[in-house]
């Protein structure tokens, strides 16, 4: 079978391969996200035994190994948790792009705890680089970022760890700050008789500074705020 653009994505189970033939260029927008269509993905609407050869799977040993017999449910499971062949420049560039929401994710979630203060991106790069942590372009960034913790915390210290903030909004502005408040996680909300609202949102430690500054331009600095927990 001559495969031009195409590139294999297979997975193991139950020690039998299956493979699918993906067009090159959209399983990667498939595989950062940029798309969810599998439509385009799939280049031929098949489940190989060996792709290369033309050798299919039979419905049967689908429906065993999947619990389906659905292509697209089967080439969307391969996709998310087998293997895909991709171009080194492309390898190059998801591992990059994994490594920068890693690193977005440990600095949004996690504080110092010598100092209780955020960390920034630039130190949470410097310690990955001296604890030699390998980036995986497939395995999902909060699972890496549970494992890259485990051995940071040896160069970095370093905590996960939420906050509480009490919020007291002018009745002036409430209609801008309210939108604000609920992209967070708002756990309490009281209504005043002066149409004034006293909220309690609990977020990430290392998202503070972006809320206090987009509260702050919402209520012109008018609100009031008090960390709970620090």
């Amino acid at each position: 079978m001559d495969l031009g653009s195409s590139i294999i994505g297979r997975i193991t189970k139950n020690g039998e391969r299956f493979e699918v033939l993906l067009d090159k260029k959209k399983a990667y927008l498939y595989l950062e996200g940029k798309t969810k269509d599998l439509s385009n993905v799939l280049v031929v609407e098949e489940v190989f035994k060996d792709a290369k050869k033309g050798e299919k799977h039979s419905p049967s040993s689908l429906e065993k190994a999947f619990g389906t017999r659905d292509v697209y449910e089967i080439a969307k499971h391969i996709l998310e948790k087998g293997e895909v062949q991709l171009t080194t420049e492309q390898r190059r560039k998801m591992q990059e792009e994994k490594r920068r929401k890693i690193i977005s994710l440990i600095v949004t979630n996690c504080i110092d705890v010598r100092t209780k203060a955020p960390v920034t991106e630039k130190r949470v790069e410097l310690a990955l680089e001296e604890i030699k942590f390998h980036v995986d372009p497939f395995k999902p960034a909060e699972l890496q970022m549970e494992e890259a913790l485990k051995r940071i915390r040896l160069v970095l210290p370093l905590k996960v760890e939420k906050v509480e903030i009490a919020v007291k909004i002018p009745s002036s502005y409430v209609h801008k700050a309210y939108g604000l408040l609920k992209s967070y996680n708002l756990k309490k909300e009281e209504w005043l008789g002066d149409g004034s609202l006293v909220a309690l949102v609990e977020l990430p430690a290392g998202l503070q500074g972006e809320f206090f500054d987009k509260l702050a331009r919402a209520t012109k600095g008018e609100a009031q705020t008090k960390v709970l927990n620090k």
